[in-house]
């Protein structure tokens, strides 16, 4: 495709139906008014907790009404499900023709230091989670917000990058988005698990050696990002005593970053080399462990473990 391409105009060119077309677009005008209540809206803590027992932020739960407010004046989605929100969220039933989960402000706890942070999506034909897999999604994506916010997205057929330019347009900056077998940095979530496991010491000791380049944020988003942005790069988070099956949801977190990372083929397992996009959704708050990037190095890091 020639240069400029807005998101609405790329994804008719791609093929993709007017529905999804409209319902994308929803949630690329959510991540917009996001950004601007990161930028203009306070930071404090908003007095509530979420179903994970996790102090919300302020802007935890303005993002997630935010997203709330734009998938149902979408009119075309029957059940949504929110990474701050204890149940699933039915807007029109069987009537609307697709169900979406997100995480409205991943990384949040990294605002107070003014850090990137994003917004998270995964989109799924009809009415419901429960008894899905993630290679059932039909779309999925991410809006990063850092010193410029993008998007990445797609909707089976490759992904790509769009970036929120002055005049508030997303205009594709990078198409078809790969990633290398083998990954040069690395991030490497949850080191405390370390101490207790010492075959997730001894290979992130053996990145180090092999001269691997830490980039890690401690926001999943951002971290990701970075994977598509250099092309290349593994990011892990195991199990660990406090968390046995993995700290990272399966259905607002893990499935649409691994739909993302087998569109640009690369590699996304849980630490049994399980896909992640093949893993039964059997609950909506459901956790899994996750090593996500570069094929070889993800296969690698898998086989280590065991």
């Amino acid at each position: 495709m020639s240069f400029p391409f807005f998101l609405h105009t790329f994804l008719h060119e791609s093929g993709c139906d007017d529905d999804l077309l409209q319902l994308i677009s929803a949630l690329a005008r959510a991540g917009k008014y996001t950004v601007h209540a990161i930028r203009h809206e306070k930071l404090g803590l908003a007095g509530t907790v979420n179903v994970q027992g996790e102090e919300q932020l302020q802007l935890d739960v303005m993002a997630d009404e935010i997203f709330c407010q734009h998938l149902q004046s979408s009119g075309l989605v029957a059940a949504i499900a929110s990474e701050e929100q204890e149940n699933e969220v039915k807007l029109m039933g069987e009537t609307g023709k697709f169900s979406v989960a997100f995480d409205p402000l991943d990384g949040s706890s990294l605002v107070s230091s003014n850090l990137a942070i994003g917004s998270v999506f995964g989109v799924y034909r009809g009415n419901g989670f429960i008894g899905k897999m993630g290679r059932q999604m039909i779309a999925a994506g991410y809006i990063l917000y850092g010193p410029r916010t993008t998007l990445v997205c797609s909707v089976g057929k490759g992904v790509h990058e769009f970036i929120l330019n002055d005049l508030g347009e997303f205009q594709c900056i990078r198409e078809n988005i790969t990633i290398a077998a083998e990954a040069q940095i690395f991030a490497p979530g949850n080191l405390r698990a370390a101490k207790d496991n010492a075959k997730y010491q001894d290979l992130v000791n053996s990145w180090m050696q092999n001269e691997l380049t830490l980039r890690y944020s401690g926001g999943m988003v951002p971290d990701i990002n970075t994977i598509f942005a250099k092309g290349h790069g593994v990011f892990s988070y195991p199990s660990a005593e406090k968390y046995p099956q993995g700290k990272l949801r399966l259905l607002y977190e893990c499935a649409p970053m691994a739909y993302l990372m087998e569109q640009a083929g690369g590699a996304a397992v849980n630490e049994k080399g399980e896909s992640i996009l093949d893993l039964s959704i059997e609950e909506l708050h459901q956790r899994t462990t996750i090593f996500m990037g570069s094929k070889e190095t993800v296969e690698q890091a898998v086989k280590a473990l065991k």
